[in-house]
């Protein structure tokens, strides 16, 4: 098997997150299996955006299926080809609305993970008004032939920054975004810290009153719990006229609006997804793109999901045609299903190679164990239903690194305790007894339809590992 040199800090990253159950933030590329066709549908997405269109995307499947992982990938993919990306987990705190500004906050949480190329870790917002602005004196300097200190540079800039705001300002809050982006110029010019930073902290959410807003910058607005959805929309924009291809919001965990007890609270939440929903397949949006994470409970459940609010309902259900079997990846909902057996064997193998790489041995497990180990963990009880590659993943680490750190036992012995173990039910498993959760038959799909589905895509997925490429490699936008 080829073997790709990965660098330390990223083996150590996905070991450790592998080992924890947990999504890494990098080296997602690397592991990466399946989901040809569900990433293959985002890519088309992202096309879209960065032609000047508006893309919605809702994710669902199991917990530990691979939503985070997936959103995830998109996310680095999309940050390394010129987008800016914004990425956040809903929770009791952050919602889409809420009496407690929880819609503010959510936003506020994706300002502070606003991320580029140059700053793929968050706090990428300062940073891109410095470059816009830094690119805008090269250009007066280039354009009039004067050198940085001459004094009309910086009326030249300011003549370019309201060319770039001034068809923001006729939408909704437009103006006064408008007018923020020209008191940070100023702050830049004038060498006023306070002016600068007044308005960095208008930008990302943090006044509190409009009086002090007013006081402070001279404008008459804040963004607020209602209004901080239309303020994306603006990011969108200028992030396309500043040399970025659009902006893309990654939200996770939608399963906690799934959870608000009171419905009407659930309501307005779901009222407000509609909004985001409808502004972006009907064209009201540029340059964004909104990708949502949850459970098939959160988008199906008829008293308490997205399918309890009608309209929400019949814009997301599958037609006629869909719920025959066939697959339809153009729609807005992709329903990840479970990973084929082969998919699950090259997962393996990409596994091992990063443990050996990272603990820098040679590889002990033979093809014949990998496959044992993949056996061993279909075949167990329940797992047609609640095996997902998050408990794949964590128990054969967690086999390497036993493994590894204990040269007397044997993969054999290891995998004979494993056979013998219950299933495990880990926190984020279907509850049978919760009479707020729908279960889905996936142990007779499982065993004929759906796995028979997935095994579809065999072919592709059973190459061998060493002539499997990164098929995101193919697209560019």
């Amino acid at each position: 098997m080829n073997e790709v040199k990965i660098p330390k800090r990223v083996t150590t990253a996905l070991v450790n997150s592998f080992a924890a159950g947990v999504v890494p933030r990098i080296g997602l590329e690397h592991i990466a299996v399946g989901r040809k066709y569900e990433v293959e549908s985002i890519l088309r997405e992202l096309e879209n955006v960065a032609d000047g269109g508006a893309a919605f995307k809702l994710i669902t499947g199991r917990y530990g299926s691979g939503k985070s992982f997936l959103l995830q990938m998109i996310r680095n993919y999309a940050m390394d080809r010129g987008f800016v990306v914004a990425d956040g987990d809903l929770s009791p705190e952050r919602r889409l609305t809420g009496a407690k500004g929880q819609g503010l906050a959510t936003y506020r949480e994706l300002m502070i993970n606003l991320s580029t190329r140059t700053r793929p870790d968050g706090g990428a917002l300062e940073s891109m008004l410095q470059k816009w602005i830094s690119n805008l004196q090269q250009q007066v300097m280039e354009d009039h032939q004067v050198s940085p200190d001459d004094p009309s540079i910086g009326i030249e800039v300011q003549r370019r920054i309201h060319a770039v705001t001034a068809e923001m300002e006729g939408w909704v809050h437009g103006f006064d975004f408008a007018k923020v982006l020209s008191a940070y110029w100023q702050g830049i010019r004038l060498n006023e810290d306070t002016l600068k930073q007044s308005a960095l902290r208008w930008l990302r959410g943090e006044y509190q009153t409009r009086t002090e807003a007013r006081r402070e910058l001279n404008v008459s607005v804040i963004i607020d719990d209602d209004g901080w959805y239309d303020y994306m929309k603006l990011w969108a924009e200028f992030a396309a006229r500043i040399g970025y291809k659009g902006l893309l919001l990654f939200v996770d965990e939608g399963v906690n609006l799934y959870k608000i007890s009171n419905s009407v609270a659930r309501q307005s939440n779901y009222e407000k997804l509609l909004t985001i929903f409808n502004d972006t397949m009907q064209g009201k949006a540029g340059h964004l793109g909104v990708f949502v994470g949850g459970t098939p409970q959160f988008v199906e459940d008829p008293r308490r999901g997205l399918y309890s609010y009608e309209a929400l309902r019949s814009r997301l259900a599958e037609s006629r045609f869909g719920s025959s079997g066939t697959k339809n990846f153009a729609g807005p909902v992709i329903r990840l299903e479970m990973l084929s057996h082969e998919e699950i064997l090259l997962m393996l193998h990409k596994l091992q190679d990063i443990h050996c790489q990272h603990y820098k041995y040679e590889s002990v497990l033979e093809q014949h164990q990998l496959v044992a180990f993949m056996q061993t963990a279909v075949s167990r009880l329940g797992a047609d239903e609640l095996l997902t590659p998050r408990e794949v993943v964590r128990d054969f680490v967690d086999l390497l690194n036993t493994l590894h750190f204990n040269e007397e036992l044997t993969f054999d012995g290891l995998l004979g305790e494993l056979a013998a173990a219950p299933a495990p039910v880990y926190a984020g498993n279907i509850d049978r007894n919760d009479p707020d959760m729908i279960i889905h038959p996936a142990s007779s799909a499982a065993a004929g339809g759906s796995r028979g589905a997935v095994a579809q895509r065999g072919p592709a997925a059973a190459s061998p590992p060493d002539e499997v490429d990164d098929f995101l490699a193919e697209f560019d936008l």
